[in-house]
């Protein structure tokens, strides 16, 4: 079992059984009685991940009562929900692997990989019914978001759109909505008062921004041996990032000839693994990429601001270190 790391090594094992419980029950809750759908389903919970998400969810409860149960069983919706969402983002952006594993699609094909991701969207809403109206509502709400981001991303943005602004608000929607979530239901259900719950949803919604400028460094700078995933997968499929739509604004602006050579490439055909790798290489040391890591950072400055006028605790310590090693990972 993954996670991220929050610097107290007391807060961290008390939370590693909470966390040991939540894997366990994710399990249980996406065991199915058909074969197939069995299978399918337990498909990426067997491939690990960081589980920041239930981590965070955690995390937030011990600002009030974290030994709630109702505190697991959001932790359990919120990791059930995101691992919905990678099934059906695998297929929409051809990802060959995930987690160091083949992709769902890769192994049963797009339609079986869709129809697992609803299935686990059900499973997700049938333990968050348990958690009552309100934790129903928010979670419909976050549905919605991750629906729109997605629908968002695949359209682009039209001509009155700032490709920069409207990419922000597509990794505000796809990404932080769900870890803004995470921190929200944990703190609920922790007991926390509502002015508490407001500045860790706050919090969820900047380090969800900055986690995934993150990921756009990480695409690009680091190999398939450390993410699981194939560097520049989301250039071969015209997905795009913050380095890529940075790189655009200098060519609007003018450029220099590498710049335009090297959005000439990005542009051109991918299909050949080797025509990529040179390419990911070539983008891996422009400017871009750290001007992006330094947009993460910023994001990731406005969370620990979110948090600024909670209690000095232990706990509001860990989510200061967890929004910096969001960002760590792209350093």
């Amino acid at each position: 079992m993954a996670s991220l790391a929050i610097g107290n090594a007391s807060l961290e094992g008390e939370l590693q059984p909470r966390l040991a419980l939540v894997e366990e029950r994710l399990r249980d809750a996406v065991s199915q009685s058909d074969k197939l759908a069995d299978a399918t389903s337990r498909h990426l919970v067997n491939a690990g991940g960081k589980r920041l998400r239930p981590m965070l969810a955690l995390l937030c409860a011990q600002l009030g009562d974290g030994s709630r149960p109702e505190v697991l069983d959001a932790a359990v919706v919120v990791e059930l929900t995101h691992l919905a969402t990678l099934y059906h983002d695998d297929v929409m952006d051809s990802a060959p692997t995930r987690r160091g594993a083949p992709a769902a699609h890769e192994v049963w094909g797009n339609s079986v990989a869709i129809l697992t991701g609803d299935l686990l969207f059900a499973r997700a809403s049938a333990v968050v019914a348990g958690l009552g109206p309100q934790a129903v509502r928010i979670q419909a709400e976050t549905f919605e978001r991750l629906c729109l981001g997605q629908l968002h991303e695949t359209v682009g943005p039209d001509e009155r759109d700032d490709p920069v602004e409207f990419y922000l608000q597509v990794l505000a929607d796809k990404t932080a909505s769900l870890i803004a979530t995470s921190a929200r239901l944990g703190a609920m259900f922790g007991g926390c008062p509502p002015t508490v719950v407001q500045q860790v949803t706050n919090y969820g919604e900047c380090a969800g921004v900055a986690f995934q400028l993150a990921d756009d460094v990480i695409d690009i700078r680091s190999d398939a041996a450390t993410t699981g995933k194939t560097p520049g997968t989301d250039l071969r499929e015209g997905v795009p990032t913050m380095p890529v739509l940075l790189l655009r604004r200098r060519v609007a602006a003018g450029g220099t000839d590498e710049d335009r050579a090297l959005l000439a490439d990005i542009d051109g055909d991918l299909a050949d693994d080797a025509a990529l790798a040179a390419v990911v290489a070539r983008l891996a040391t422009h400017p871009v990429v750290d001007e992006t890591a330094a947009l993460a950072r910023a994001w990731a400055y406005q969370a620990v601001g979110s948090i600024a006028n909670l209690p000095e605790s232990e706990v509001k310590n860990a989510l200061i270190a967890f929004s910096e090693a969001l960002v760590a990972r792209a350093a």
